[in-house]
């Protein structure tokens, strides 16, 4: 799927509805370059999982937990870009997390798909009007209804 998120407002707004989609155990992968929105994203994503905040870039930080403020399942927000490769995810040690969270890891393409066959993987392009696009991969999307997600984007 593919839509065009016109601002950041927008971003956010789509975030929300996909954080409403998701529970214990989701993987997302986020994809694109600087200022394409993937913290932007993630932040909405957070809003509608119920976490606390603030929602930043963990980029020195690598990851960040967040609690939820719902009885929900945390969110845990890793910016991969700092790593040298998969032992240093490796590292992290997601994998004890990630059945008891929503873990959303940007600039993962390439090292977060072994953390799990379940995942959406969301790709985002340009730094104003955003071109998104995701794709669902493994069982657990198969029964989920991601037509919500067309909403909001063009």
């Amino acid at each position: 799927m593919r839509g065009i998120l016109p601002t950041a407002e927008e971003t956010r707004a789509w975030g929300i509805r996909l954080g409403q989609l998701l529970r214990a155990g989701d993987l997302v992968v986020l994809t694109g370059g600087l200022g394409a929105g993937k913290t932007t994203l993630t932040q909405g994503i957070a809003e509608g999982l119920g976490v606390r905040g603030p929602i930043t870039s963990p980029t020195f930080v690598i990851a960040r937990v967040h609690p939820s403020l719902v009885g929900g399942p945390a969110l845990v927000h890793v910016d991969a870009y700092r790593l040298g490769g998969l032992a240093e995810l490796d590292d992290l040690d997601l994998d004890t997390s990630l059945e008891e969270s929503v873990t959303v890891v940007e600039w993962g393409h390439g090292l977060a798909e072994g953390l799990s066959d379940d995942r959406l993987e969301l790709v985002l392009e340009g730094e104003d009007a955003r071109t998104v696009s995701w794709a669902s991969h493994g069982a657990r999307w198969d029964d989920v209804d991601l037509s919500g997600l067309e909403e909001g984007v063009r």
